[in-house]
């Protein structure tokens, strides 16, 4: 009869397979941990942009790869109140009441949707910040599973004021990596945010879904169409943007 450490001639012993399995398990181990700090990281620096001025994904990966990044960023208060006013109308209404998702918006359109491939709409200002500042560009649940508690978590930690501010700084405004208010500003009318009137700042609120086919510098009909939609929606609703006034 066998011995029980008995094995086939060339076969590693039973000792060695229970030596190699700590090295198997090592990469294995390092991997994990190196994802979980990825996972980790965004909620880390996410406090730390409450006082340190971020750039975006696409911006770091422009950089890179050796592509124009035209970016200056403005603070709030050297922005015309019309900017921020015409982005949240056109594209998060409820900015101020909801806590970084608005599940009111995500139902309509899941309502709406005939399936997840036509699921539409529902992505706040704040996702959208979470999206430009951690994650990648196109649409999959991977990345919406992401998105939704750093949305969350930013809404947190950061006042509304500053979750605006960030969004308007690092946003896409131009087809040529203009990035910014105040980027996206220069290029399409010639001065900084801070002197945009009511219309021009709507006509850049209405280049965000699109900035490289939607043109404020030049705009077609469809633009200019929902520019005046986007100026009478912000005359008639000054409290959309009433969680970020400056404090007195």
């Amino acid at each position: 009869m066998d011995s029980p450490d008995f094995r086939p001639p060339g076969r590693p012993s039973l000792a060695s397979d229970i030596l190699r399995l700590p090295r198997l398990r090592r990469p294995l181990r390092l991997a994990l941990y190196v994802l979980a700090g990825l996972l980790v990281l965004p909620y880390g620096l996410t406090v730390l942009y409450a006082v340190v001025n971020p750039v975006s994904t696409v911006m770091l990966w422009r950089g890179l790869t050796g592509q124009r990044v035209e970016h200056q960023y403005v603070p709030l208060a050297r922005m015309s109140p019309a900017l921020p006013l015409a982005v949240l109308v056109a594209e998060d209404g409820r900015f101020c009441s909801h806590h970084g998702v608005d599940f009111t918006e995500i139902n309509n359109a899941i309502e709406d949707a005939e399936g997840l491939d036509d699921l539409r709409g529902g992505s706040t200002i704040t996702q959208q910040l979470a999206k430009n500042l951690f994650l990648w560009p196109g649409r999959s649940l991977i990345r919406k599973g992401l998105e939704f508690p750093l949305a969350l978590w930013i809404d947190l930690v950061l006042p509304k004021r500053r979750v605006l501010e960030l969004y308007l700084n690092i946003a896409e405004w131009g087809p040529d990596g203009e990035f910014g208010a105040e980027a996206g500003a220069r290029r399409a009318f010639g001065r900084p945010a801070e002197g945009l009137s009511r219309y021009e700042a709507a006509l850049l609120a209405a280049m965000l879904p699109n900035p490289v086919t939607r043109d404020a510098k030049k705009p077609g009909p469809g633009l200019r169409r929902l520019a005046g939609l986007y100026e009478g929606r912000a005359a008639r609703s000054p409290g959309v943007a009433i969680c970020v006034k400056p404090a007195r």
